[in-house]
């Protein structure tokens, strides 16, 4: 799909933003207990989503955000027979939807990477200019003040959504933590989070946690149906990725199972590796500009080293199969559990001499062709 929009840090290029995603695809355990507490006018005032990455935690922050600013406060009282809501889901068409969508709505702030700015626009260039800094600053949190304060004084609802929080320095941490122990009233906080054991005790403490799973097959095509990101074999990038439809949308704008089924067929030549389909990798990693597809490559290598030590130790090629063919290679190159070890070994070995070998620069076509060499001598004749 053609994508003309600037880069964002919590966007991936390619794949709507995650404020464009109209509905959540899976996630009912996480979805029924947020409703649980709004219905029971329970509301905590802080919330921690976590998971793996690309399994819908923003897309669930933005869902939220719509849904608190749309929804009718909820006094658990049914004296007029409201209906209580069962679903998070607000039409696009309705004004608030709109205006998230535009980021014209006044009653949610986003904290990310990104450096100040008095506009979205700024933001946006900041990070397309990459002039903005690795982490979110306590410069970042204290904007936070000025909409605080205006949540104060309209009594309306206020969502401060921080993507992710994990990135958030120490001096950041403790901004928001202040927040966190003196929260304001009707503000509402979701903190996105893929590691949450890194953010300070107390921030956790002072949240209620949403753990979100990694999707089934079926969910993943779904949630890809629903970006426009269009491919063939979902049940390949959602075993790829994991169960995480962010990671398999991006193997799927990258090539990645086409990659993978051709790293699977130079695995299936091994002990006897075929040189000439090797060379044709290496001199894609080694193309210019292609440094995120070297990156995809050896991060598919590195799955695939994986899923055949799993092979070896379990007796059985893990499902389902990302590849055609892959569980007959994977089972006639690790049979039993020695194998697995040898591949488990062999795995640690290339990871480090990739990490390495990307980190000072070395050519690109050799470290693809001293990894294959590695698996070459790692596999049973």
């Amino acid at each position: 799909m053609s994508d003309d929009t600037p880069p964002q840090p919590e966007r991936l290029t390619g794949a709507p933003h995650p404020r464009d995603t109209p509905v959540l695809i899976g996630q009912d355990a996480a979805k029924a207990a947020f409703l649980d507490a709004f219905n029971s006018g329970k509301m905590h005032h802080a919330w921690m989503l976590t998971g793996p990455r690309g399994v819908g935690k923003a897309t669930f922050a933005w869902a939220i955000a719509r849904f608190l600013l749309a929804t009718p406060a909820q006094d658990g009282s049914d004296m007029f027979g409201e209906t209580k809501p069962d679903t998070l889901d607000i039409s696009p068409d309705h004004p608030i939807a709109k205006r998230i969508s535009a980021g014209a709505e006044p009653g949610v702030h986003l904290v990310r990477l990104g450096g100040r700015g008095s506009t979205e626009s700024d933001r946006i260039k900041n990070f397309a200019d990459k002039k903005y800094s690795a982490v979110i600053r306590v410069d970042e949190i204290r904007e936070l003040n000025n909409f605080i304060h205006m949540s104060a004084a309209d009594g309306g609802r206020r969502v401060v959504i921080v993507d992710d929080a994990d990135l958030m320095n120490p001096n950041a941490s403790n901004a928001l933590l202040k927040m966190l122990e003196e929260p304001p009233a009707r503000t509402y906080f979701m903190l996105i989070s893929h590691q949450p054991s890194g953010l300070l005790p107390t921030i956790r403490s002072r949240c209620r946690t949403l753990a979100l799973r990694t999707l089934d097959a079926g969910e993943v095509a779904a949630a890809m149906d629903q970006a426009q990101v269009q491919a063939a074999n979902t049940d390949a990038l959602a075993a790829l990725s994991g169960g995480s439809v962010g990671g398999a949308m991006r193997l799927s704008l990258l090539g990645g199972a086409p990659l993978y089924a051709e790293l699977i067929g130079i695995l299936d030549t091994l002990p006897q590796m075929d040189r000439p389909r090797v060379l044709k990798l290496a001199e894609l990693a080694a193309a210019r500009g292609g440094e995120e597809r070297r990156d995809l490559m050896f991060l598919l290598i590195d799955l695939m080293l994986s899923r055949l030590a799993r092979s070896g130790a379990l007796g059985q090629p893990p499902q389902p199969q990302a590849a055609m063919g892959e569980a007959d290679v994977l089972m006639r190159l690790s049979p039993t559990p020695h194998h697995a070890r040898i591949w488990a070994d062999t795995a640690e070995q290339i990871s480090a001499r990739a990490r390495h070998g990307i980190a000072v620069n070395l050519d690109p076509a050799a470290l693809v062709l001293d990894t294959f060499s590695r698996m070459a001598k790692a596999a049973p004749r």
